[in-house]
């Protein structure tokens, strides 16, 4: 075993198309849209062994900020995949050890992740990361005899803005400049996309005959007008929605975070919001 640990080059690119279209079955068009935002190699850190890249994880800056507007360096790991072919040899652990030095050489504090199950919520607690982050998924009907709210598609510049502004004096993760680009991306690809909303902000993936209405971070009164908004300009057949949780309300665990140094004092111990997951 020669394993070799280290940051993507752009001649691993046709491997990680390889590895990522074997692990999530996503399109070579779903694929370019990261690689358009994040044209960056050193974005995805690699495992190589027995010849050639085995295993991979993506990256995006992902800052967390307390209540009171204090601010931490994070990265969001993403597309973590080993090749089926050598699955069992510990070869994701490894990877997400090693991510975590080379990020914290880089100045990061922490890292955080959005496990696609149970089992992988099992998986990264086994390698260091803590449930944090909760929200609410309900299954709603839009109302479309209600009148819609004012809503209009947005930048991703825009969208950062609103989203910051919704959530002042919510405990969350802020996501960066590539992230955002990215999520526009793969929202429009899908037939959705981020939006002004009302007086907040809504962003939108479709997922067959499902809109995923990835956050809704407005006013909950305002929630039944803006859905009714987005129905009339995207067809779908269901709505999942998620929101941030209020106070004393139970909410789905969705991210975990890992600390790569002591946890601060002015981050909170309980549920913070993460929203936007490229899930």
């Amino acid at each position: 075993m020669n394993i070799v640990l280290r940051p993507a080059v752009i001649g691993d690119r046709f491997r990680l198309y390889e590895l990522w279209r074997i692990a999530f079955g996503d399109s070579d068009e779903y694929i370019d849209c990261f690689f358009a935002a994040c044209p960056d190699p050193e974005r995805v850190l690699v495992l190589e062994d027995e010849g050639g890249v085995q295993a991979m994880t993506a990256w995006f800056d992902m800052p967390l900020v307390s209540e009171d507007g204090g601010q931490w360096p994070g990265a969001y790991l993403y597309a973590v995949a080993t090749h089926p072919d050598c699955r069992g040899k510990g070869y994701a652990g490894m990877l997400l050890k090693w991510a975590g030095e080379w990020l914290q050489s880089r100045g990061f504090a922490c890292l955080t992740t959005v496990p696609a199950s149970g089992s992988l919520h099992r998986f990264f607690a086994a390698n260091g990361f803590a449930e944090q982050f909760v929200l609410v998924e309900q299954e709603l009907v839009p109302d479309m005899t209600i009148a819609p709210a004012p809503l209009a598609a947005v930048e991703w510049q825009e969208y950062g803005s609103l989203r910051e502004r919704a959530l002042a004096r919510t405990a969350h993760a802020a996501c960066g400049g590539q992230g955002l680009a990215y999520q526009q991306a793969v929202c429009r690809l899908s037939g959705g996309g981020l939006f002004r909303a009302g007086s907040g902000c809504a962003c939108v993936e479709r997922a067959g005959d499902t809109a995923v209405v990835k956050e809704l971070l407005a006013p909950e009164g305002e929630h039944p007008a803006i859905l009714s908004a987005l129905a009339q300009r995207i067809s779908a057949r269901r709505w999942l929605v998620r929101t941030p949780c209020k106070a004393g309300q139970e909410g789905k665990p969705f991210a975990m975070v890992r600390w790569l140094m002591e946890q601060p004092t002015q981050w909170p111990d309980g549920p913070a919001y993460f929203g936007l997951a490229f899930d």
